[in-house]
């Protein structure tokens, strides 16, 4: 047994018992605190009621919020064409809470752990949306265990790129709105996690951004924040 089985069997025995399990999330959220408990939030992605993911998808208190959002993943996942369910996703990747934000982020990688393309399909679209939706779409991408195929790799970089234009097209004296500020935050470490799992057409790119980056400060500091990963480092010593 694990924490996460132990919580996922938890919650199942409260499924029908919806003020014990919200009292259970309750207290075992971790916050007020520094670290939310992530493994609660994967477990209640696992076998949460849908009546129950759709609910907290309003609640106001984020760690809720946060639980439905990444829940969210399993309901692409057995309904991969139901606006619904993608509607509400995005509305969540644009939730002023960052906690909330990243259980976007994790549903989108729970998408990519079983279904790959549909990720792809995801990220393509969220790349077109507001900045913090594009800041999901990056921050689902660019997780190292879904990169191990060529295919998967090559999308990350193309994500990257597609989001950096998306910064660069918003004009500088907005790019100090948080919407921005996300979204440039994102970047900060994608950049990295891309370039890793795929060198040789990364390390290309990465050469074209640090040009850019001399005429835009956010890029600048993009470039600045990805030199720091030790992930990159290696590479550009080798």
């Amino acid at each position: 047994m694990t924490a996460r089985t132990d919580a996922q069997d938890d919650l199942l025995s409260m499924r029908h018992k919806p003020l014990h399990l919200l009292k259970y999330l309750d207290e075992n959220s971790g916050l007020p605190g520094p670290r939310a408990n992530l493994t609660l939030v994967d477990a209640f992605a696992d076998v949460a009621p849908e009546e129950i993911v759709w609910q907290l998808c309003g609640s106001p208190d984020e760690f809720r919020r946060l639980c439905a959002a990444a829940a969210l993943g399993r309901l692409c996942l057995e309904r991969p064409d139901d606006a619904a369910v993608l509607k509400r996703l995005t509305e969540l990747a644009s939730d002023d809470n960052w906690r909330v934000r990243e259980g976007v982020a994790m549903a989108l990688q729970r998408v990519g752990d079983a279904e790959p393309r549909l990720l792809l399909r995801l990220v393509d679209g969220f790349l077109s949306g507001p900045p913090r939706v594009a800041r999901a779409a990056v921050a689902g991408i660019c997780e190292p265990r879904l990169l191990r195929s060529p295919e998967m790799a090559d999308a990350a970089l193309d994500a990257c790129l597609r989001a950096t234009d998306r910064l660069r097209s918003i004009p500088f004296d907005h790019r100090r709105h948080d919407d921005a500020r996300t979204l440039r935050q994102a970047l900060g470490y994608c950049w990295s996690v891309a370039i890793a799992a795929a060198p040789a057409r990364g390390l290309e790119l990465w050469h074209e951004l640090e040009a850019r980056a001399a005429t835009d400060a956010d890029l600048s500091w993009i470039v600045s924040e990805n030199r720091m990963k030790a992930r990159l480092r290696r590479l550009l010593k080798a």
